[in-house]
């Protein structure tokens, strides 16, 4: 029934929709603390306009979230980001980005609920804010790979020493990449779907 006035609501922009070659959708999350590059990095990716929960930074936030080395960032995740992008004609990755503020992480069960694997952002000046996000995904049974966001005045060290600050396990890959260019995060998740393709013959992906 329409009514006087009424505004006709859009449909799916073509280039949104997915490919009709499409047989598998998988669900990806992308997270770490504030500021290291998740909403940078599913923006970079994305083949589809990225859905975004960005809300302008106040001075609420002070004392409250840690935006060391984010001292330019005027906006932040309050929800998600989300994105897709196609990893063959058959494959396609549903991204959702996490917010990074610790007060918003009570959102995380939902966005990890169903998630076959995941991406952990690292900054390498505050590895510490890493620790809780691993753990996180750990307790769920949530398996991962670690990306170390390439900033330009980050310190850089051997992964075997990042591997032992985080406390990882031998087989869980580590790479850096720079997540503003679409290639490197797409070789992130390709690193990830290549790890997950792993424990799937091994029987350890239930």
């Amino acid at each position: 029934m329409d009514f006087k006035g009424s505004d006709t609501i859009p449909g799916p922009r073509t280039e949104d929709q997915l490919p009709h070659t499409a047989e598998a959708a998988v669900k990806i999350v992308i997270v770490g603390g504030f500021g290291v590059g998740k909403t940078t990095m599913v923006g970079s990716v994305s083949e589809i306009r990225p859905l975004t929960t960005e809300e302008t930074m106040t001075q609420a936030g002070i004392g409250v979230d840690d935006n060391f080395g984010s001292d330019s960032k005027t906006a932040t995740t309050v929800a998600m980001d989300f994105g897709r992008i196609s990893i063959t004609d058959q494959l396609v990755l549903y991204l959702f980005g996490t917010p990074g503020q610790e007060r918003f992480w009570f959102l995380w069960n939902g966005l990890f609920e169903g998630a076959l694997g995941a991406v952990v952002l690292v900054d390498t000046r505050r590895l510490e804010v890493s620790f809780d996000v691993i753990g996180r995904l750990e307790e769920r049974g949530v398996p991962f790979i670690v990306a170390v966001n390439s900033f330009p005045d980050a310190p850089r060290y051997p992964f075997s020493d990042l591997r032992a600050a985080l406390d990882l396990d031998e087989e869980i890959p580590i790479v850096e990449c720079d997540v503003r260019r679409r290639a490197s995060s797409r070789d992130v998740l390709m690193t990830l779907m290549s790890f997950l393709h792993s424990l799937a013959v091994s029987g350890a992906l239930r």
